[in-house]
């Protein structure tokens, strides 16, 4: 069986001044860093997205991964409170020698686990909430304890967090989102 590349393995981050918190890039932004550490919690598509969205093509598997990446980014951001209230996922280029546990968790079918830092080289782009969704984000984030606690208001209020698209930055980009950048 050839090796699967698990093309645009969508991880949830946060941005801060000078890294990526929980995931973060070691050393420069160049292509010697790493993302990481590992393991890292990240969302692919994966055989069981794929058959739990029957219809779907390519690109819009990798949509459904993303979001679920942008999920996993605004439950981190709830365990940051100093950090910009924006949701930040970067896609990457990952094989299945880097995947455990693809997809085998019926709630979150497109869950992965990657098992070794990723390549910065291998990041292929970021996706982060435009500055201007910063309060809704923010009141997403703060809905999040009552939306788990079952409240429906507090649920729709975390789930108008997924009405604001994610831009696309390039890899050269992140640096400055970060503040690292001259």
């Amino acid at each position: 069986m050839p090796a699967h590349s698990y093309r645009h393995t969508h991880i949830g981050t946060l941005i801060s001044a000078h890294s990526y918190r929980h995931t973060h890039i070691d050393g420069d932004h160049g292509p010697g860093g790493r993302v990481g550490p590992a393991p890292l919690r990240a969302f692919a598509v994966t055989p069981a997205l794929r058959e739990a969205y029957a219809s779907g093509d390519d690109e819009e598997l990798e949509y459904v991964a993303m979001l679920a990446a942008a999920r996993q980014s605004l439950r981190l951001l709830d365990s940051d409170p100093d950090a910009p209230r924006r949701r930040v996922v970067l896609a990457a280029e990952v094989t299945d020698k880097q995947i455990a546990a693809a997809g085998t968790d019926f709630d979150e079918p497109a869950l992965v686990r990657v098992t070794a830092a990723i390549r910065v080289r291998d990041v292929a782009a970021g996706h982060v909430d435009d500055s201007t969704a910063a309060s809704q984000i923010a009141a997403a984030v703060a809905a999040l304890p009552a939306a788990d606690a079952g409240d429906d208001d507090a649920r729709f209020v975390v789930d108008g967090a997924e009405g604001f698209e994610l831009q696309w930055y390039a890899t050269q980009e992140l640096g400055f989102l970060a503040g690292a950048g001259d």
